[in-house]
């Protein structure tokens, strides 16, 4: 298996290894991952985790393709590759895997050379979530994904670590991740310290996270300076193993599309999240997404001037004010949503 991102991403490639496991217990199986992505799922059980380092260029691929042929032995060959990912440097260092077979992406979702590397595809299925998508590349080997399970590898003591933060006190929590590494889908900081202040005001405790770039810590700083109510910091206080275990602490957490938004759902944690620039319907919390704020229509219409249904599956549209189209009253009225859900008398 190769995919070597996002965080958000490599989640969607959990449910898969789970249908190939039920298929073939002893299946061998070995994933081609990115450093951060493997720091997440370290742990994993029965999959070999390669890192290839993007930083490596071309000599890292060579390198890896010695330690999967190591691996391998007499085998000499796997028996077959899934390309799970289109773009350039992911093509390129497939070459260096050597498999009997090699399954790709179907025509539409292929760019750059993907076609050169793979000598079959999957189904192609317009308008299906990513994680859909990832499971059908199964099907060229006679399997179809019918159940979606992730079985995230979080340690003990990583679940211990997020107790520790704060105190059961009986208030639900609504747990703000508030940067995507793809800076046009971020909400503004002044937005989210409002739907945080209705929160607190409904009896709820806010808890922020998040890694530590600088974006990050200036986005948490402004939103706390914003807010009438105090809430709990723990920007760039928690590691990769830990922020699955302290994301499963929430009743809520609104993030724009992000990596945390998906950690998320597959601990089993409702998602708020804020889309403008990207279709929920495509790549929004799988599993449920009723408390979503969906404004990619609206952005559709407003930067590319058509219907969201209009526009090639998959489009993003990433413009510098595209998350304004997403107000405090959409942001509120999706947190609502979640408090009556959990109770209909609130």
């Amino acid at each position: 298996m190769l995919r070597l991102s996002a965080l958000g991403d490599v989640t969607h490639v959990l449910p898969l290894i789970a249908t190939l496991r039920d298929a073939w217990p002893q299946v061998a199986l070995t994933w081609l991952i990115g450093a951060g992505e493997a720091r997440l799922l370290a742990g994993l059980p029965d999959v070999d985790l390669v890192v290839y380092d993007k930083k490596s260029g071309l000599a890292g691929m060579r390198e890896v393709g010695r330690a999967l042929r190591s691996r391998l032995g007499e085998a000499r060959r796997f028996d077959a590759l899934l390309q799970m990912q289109v773009a350039a440097r992911a093509n390129l260092l497939s070459g260096f895997v050597p498999a009997r077979r090699r399954i790709g992406y179907d025509r539409a979702r292929s760019k750059d050379l993907h076609g050169v590397f793979v000598s079959e595809r999957i189904p192609d299925r317009p308008g299906i979530h990513v994680l859909d998508a990832i499971g059908s590349f199964c099907e060229p080997l006679g399997l179809r994904q019918t159940r979606v399970v992730w079985d995230m590898p979080v340690p003990d003591d990583a679940h211990a670590w997020a107790r520790a933060q704060w105190d059961d006190d009986g208030r639900p929590v609504l747990m703000i991740s508030p940067c995507s590494s793809h800076v046009r889908r971020n909400w503004l900081p002044d937005r989210y310290a409002a739907l945080a202040d209705h929160a607190v005001d409904a009896g709820w405790r806010i808890v922020l996270c998040g890694g530590r770039s600088a974006l990050e810590r200036e986005t948490a700083d402004a939103i706390l300076a914003a807010m009438r109510h105090p809430a709990l910091d723990l920007v760039g206080k928690d590691t990769l193993k830990q922020l699955p275990a302290l994301l499963a602490r929430a009743q809520l957490l609104v993030t724009p599309d992000s990596g945390p938004m998906h950690i998320a759902n597959a601990m089993g944690t409702k998602v708020l999240g804020l889309h403008a620039a990207s279709n929920p319907a495509r790549s929004g919390p799988y599993s449920d997404r009723r408390f979503c704020v969906d404004r990619y229509d609206d952005a559709a219409r407003r930067f590319l001037g058509k219907p969201a249904a209009a526009l090639r599956w998959g489009t993003k549209i990433e413009f510098d004010d595209v998350m304004t189209l997403v107000t405090v009253d959409d942001a509120i009225a999706a947190f609502e949503r979640r408090r009556a859900d959990m109770d209909p008398a609130a």
